[in-house]
């Protein structure tokens, strides 16, 4: 009953930051686990589908940008990944989490750093919270136009920084980071 745990969109500029955790079944093998960051759109959306289908648990939690500009983004992390073990429903016997840190819980928890290329349990996580992650920022664009969540899923690339100069911040804007931050005082004025 080891738990895989990673997280996504920790350094974008909008949306929540999306933790999952995963127990697999030593038995129901799913094939073709990476890194997510190393799988095409496609390849990703197939794999989360086996691991729903044959994990022993797994849970996806999402922190919101208002929650993560009261706590921060390391500690809204940490609490997405803890809320994520607790959704599983059964407890671990170990938790092993792609980074430096470990979420609070009664569970023994190691860090792995690159843990996300290794650690099976990991991979299958981090797909996971990519996935659900990814189609939340593609509801994201449709609520709100012109920011192109979509194709940069809220992380700062120029496009992003050039929408945000010119519509502002939008609710979905994680208001305590940077870029945002120069964003509103600008338009204070």
């Amino acid at each position: 009953m080891i738990a895989g745990v990673d997280e996504a969109g920790r350094g974008a500029l909008a949306g929540p930051v999306v933790a999952a955790a995963v127990v697999l079944d030593d038995i129901r093998i799913v094939e073709g686990l990476a890194d997510s960051k190393k799988l095409s759109p496609g390849r990703r959306s197939a794999i989360a589908d086996s691991i729903r289908e044959r994990a022993v648990a797994w849970a996806v939690c999402a922190v919101e940008p208002d929650e993560i500009d009261r706590i921060n983004i390391l500690q809204a992390s940490l609490l997405a990944m803890a809320r994520a073990l607790e959704g599983l429903g059964v407890p671990p016997s170990a938790v092993l989490v792609d980074g430096k840190q470990v979420p609070p819980g009664d569970w023994p928890a190691r860090a792995i750093i690159g843990g996300d290329a290794i650690e099976p349990a990991i991979m299958a996580a981090s797909i996971l919270a990519k996935v659900h992650r990814d189609q939340l920022m593609r509801d994201l664009d449709t609520q709100h136009p012109g920011y192109g969540f979509a194709l940069h899923k809220g992380y700062p690339t120029a496009a992003h920084r050039d929408a945000l100069r010119a519509l502002g911040a939008c609710p979905a804007h994680r208001r305590s980071y940077a870029p945002v931050r120069r964003c509103l005082a600008e338009a204070a004025g």
